[in-house]
This record gives structure tokens, sequence and C-alpha cells, in this order.
């Protein structure tokens, strides 16, 4: 018998539980504790319910965590777990060590099915929406659990094609019968989908970042295909709409790719198109992928594109490349996991 996984479960799930097993209401609240702040790993811990109540939520439900299947260490101290999830596949996360942060990247999907042309994900194409419970258990299942200060998630999948589960791993993060985090804490990236961004914004409250990479139509769409059918204007009408003048921040993620998206014209446009919006751009160097012809600009050259947005009145960054010795672009360790599941049967 399959049993169903208590751990990603939200307070109105869990009041589910405890009605179907004869609990009293309060019961959820309890089981919530346990779950999501005392750090159980069976439901025999959850010693404030009777052992007959235990034995019989046990017969149907378990805790559901699994610890990673592989971890590569980057000499920076950046580490990347593989999780395998949806029975016979396979995911990343990257855990980023800092002077005063320690932040995990964290998947939502197996594959993707936005097609990217820069992203090796994309080319595993779509194998299935992670649960919640999927998502939730990267951050409980590493060794750092307990010193990690934020989560993004800029991991595999796109976080709005899996809107509901995301959400709960928000209000399991946030909520105080949950972890308690702030939504400060927590960053959710994603390449915008008109018909979703809307719900994230309403019933969210946490970080806001765009993956940009061009401010012209054209040769957005050409990159990211997803420009055809919700067009990177249209999504920023939508966060017009929103407060970022607190401390919800907004920022657009753009990739620099030598020579195609590094012009003067580009900056002129990102000007033109961020106007008036409390926001920052977050310069990445592209981390190459095999089977593309995409370069990555040497450093100086990034550092002149972020030097020229900041004199455009544009507050702009060039994030630091992390993880490059383990396969840093995100995809890459799963890629070679389901490669050799596929030689090894």
């Amino acid at each position: 018998m399959i049993k169903e996984k208590l751990y990603g479960k939200t307070l109105d799930e869990l009041v589910a539980v405890t009605k179907k097993a004869g609990l009293p209401g309060y019961s959820a609240k309890q089981m919530a504790d346990w779950l999501y702040r005392k750090e159980i790993n069976t439901i025999d811990e959850m010693t404030n319910l009777s052992k007959k109540m235990r034995e019989k939520i046990s017969s149907e439900y378990e805790i559901g965590l699994s610890a990673p299947a592989d971890v590569s260490e980057s000499r920076d101290g950046t580490k990347k777990y593989l999780f395998k999830v949806l029975s016979d596949k396979y995911i990343e996360s990257a855990f980023i060590p800092g002077k005063n942060r320690a932040t995990l990247c964290v998947s939502c999907q197996a594959g993707c099915r936005m097609a990217c042309i820069f992203c090796m994900t994309g080319r595993q194409h779509f194998q299935g929406n992670l649960s919640s419970n999927e998502i939730l258990n990267q951050f409980r299942s590493i060794p750092e659990f307990s010193n990690l200060t934020n989560i993004v998630f800029m991991g595999m999948g796109e976080p709005l094609d899996n809107i509901e589960e995301v959400l709960k791993s928000l209000e399991i993060l946030t909520s105080e019968w949950g972890y308690g985090w702030s939504p400060t804490r927590i960053t959710l990236s994603t390449i915008g989908l008109k018909n979703r961004i809307r719900e994230f914004l309403e019933k969210s409250r946490c970080h806001l970042a765009l993956s940009l990479h061009s401010p012209f139509d054209r040769e957005r769409a050409r990159l990211m295909p997803v420009q055809k059918s919700s067009p990177v204007r249209e999504i920023i009408d939508i966060i017009r709409e929103y407060d970022f003048s607190g401390q919800r921040r907004l920022s657009f993620e753009y990739i620099l790719f030598s020579g195609l998206n590094d012009t003067p014209a580009h900056i002129k446009e990102l000007a033109r198109l961020t106007r008036g919006l409390r926001c920052r751009i977050n310069i990445i160097r592209f981390h190459e992928i095999p089977g593309t012809e995409l370069k990555s600009p040497a450093p100086d050259e990034a550092e002149r594109f972020r030097d020229a947005l900041n004199k455009q009145g544009i507050p702009a960054t060039v994030r630091a490349s992390r993880g490059e010795d383990i396969g840093a672009a995100c995809g890459l360790l799963s890629t070679l996991e389901q490669n050799k599941q596929k030689i090894n049967q």
C-alpha cells in the first residue's frame, strides 16, 4: 500500500486528515507543529496523540521525507543536491553559502515545458509537477537545513506553471503554524505567465524576480518562446498594479550573452521598459551548456553593462558565479543522472 505523505500538507489539509481519523479539530495544529517545528521523522514521535491514534494514522500516512540521492560540492562551498522524485525522475537543488546568508535554490518541476534555448532543464522536456512535499523536502532534507536564511524558487521548472503546489509550499514556509518565515526571505523567479502571475502577486508577499534577458520582443521570443503567449510588456503592466514600495522586492533577471543582448540599444530599451518601477536588474553571466552557440561574456563586459545601467538610473548588480566546477547551469546534474539511468536499464 502506498501511503499518503503528511509533510507538505497545509493546515486545512491536516484538518481533513484529523477529521477522517476522528481526532478533535485542534489536533491539526498539533500535527503541524510536529511536522514543521519539531523536525520529526516518524508519526510515532507525535507523542501528544494517543498510541491508538498514531497507529490509525500510520496505517494510511507517513511523514514522507527522503534524503538526497547524491551531492556534488564545489571549491567555493556551493553544493548541488540530487533528489529522486515522481518515482523515477530526478531534480536538483543548490545550497549556496555566503558571508551572512545561506541560500537554497529549489526546483518545482521535473523538466520544463517552457523550452528556453539557454536552459538545460528545458531540454529534458516536461516530466511532471512536483508536489509541495517534494518541493519542501529539498529544504528539509539537506544537512544545512537549520542554517538556511533564504530560499529562491529558481531551480528546475517554471514555478507559475505549478502554481497550486508552489503556493502551498509558500503558505507552509510563511504561516505561523508552519515554519513562520518572513516572505522577505523568499524569492520566486518566473519567466512570466500572463494567466498566473496575478494569482501569485495576490496570494503571496514573497519577492518577485522576472526573467527578462532581452527588452526587445522579437529577440526575447527567440530566447524564450513564452514571449509569444505572454509578452513581457503585458507582464510588466500587470506588475505595475502591485505595490513594491515597501519590503517586497522586484527584480529582473538578465542573463548576459556575449554579442547578443549587451548593446547600448539594449541598455536604452531596458531603461524605457522599467521606467517608474522600483526595481533592480540582476546581471547573470551565462553558464554555458552543451549544444548551444550562446557565449558567456568576460567578467569586465558584464561589469561595463552594469555600470551603463547604473548611469541610466537603474540599480544593477552582477551576480557572482557559483559552483561552475560542478556544473552550475541548472539541470546539468539531473540530466546526467537520467542519462545514466537509461544506459543502465
